[in-house]
């Protein structure tokens, strides 16, 4: 009996371990990122997690509702998009997949200048793993950045607050794959 006390003992340290591996530990460092998103003058919320499951359709009826614009977590279509830049909007039901494998999105409305867009691309290009870049001509001058469940916003491309955003919640989706897997082109 001893023996199976002390068995369970080890395999509940392990799933303690493997949580906090695994991402599921301390918020700190969210909340240490989305305080210096704000205090370089950008917006920053966290959003409750929405169940997932797939859709087999990119025009499913009734469409998916999600609890942020743009979406950070639920419902999505069975194939992501192809990590890159995009120089047209990409399908919302489809770039939540991405979230879920760890991608970061960044995407910018159509009264963002041709210089800031421009910086966007340095941008990209200079880190490009995991992240989507797109157009979303919703968002007139603003420029929006997506991660699982995390989301900002900014009044123009703000090169501080994207380096920490990326760098704090890319990678961090549910669905843990290989960071040679979320390669640009794949």
């Amino acid at each position: 009996m001893l023996y199976g006390f002390a068995g369970a003992g080890v395999v509940g340290l392990v799933v303690v371990i493997a949580v906090f591996a695994l991402g599921g530990g301390s918020s700190s460092g969210a909340t240490s990122a989305g305080k210096s998103i704000q205090a370089d003058g950008c917006q920053f919320k966290t959003y409750p997690a929405l169940p997932v499951s797939h859709y087999t359709t990119l025009t499913p009826s009734p469409p998916p509702t999600w609890n942020s614009v743009p979406p950070t977590s639920g419902r999505h279509y069975v194939q992501p998009l192809v990590f890159g830049q995009y120089d047209q909007p990409v399908l919302e039901i489809q770039a939540v997949h991405n979230l879920e494998h760890g991608g970061m999105i960044l995407q910018y409305g159509s009264k963002v200048s041709k210089q800031q867009v421009d910086a966007i691309t340095q941008w990209y290009r200079a880190d490009a793993n995991a992240v989507v870049v797109a157009p979303l001509p919703s968002l007139g001058d603003k420029i929006a950045m997506t991660a699982w469940t995390r989301w900002s916003e900014c009044t123009g491309f703000n090169v501080k607050a994207a380096n920490t955003f990326r760098t704090a919640f890319r990678y961090q989706g549910p669905e843990k794959f290989p960071k040679s897997f979320l390669a640009p082109g794949q």
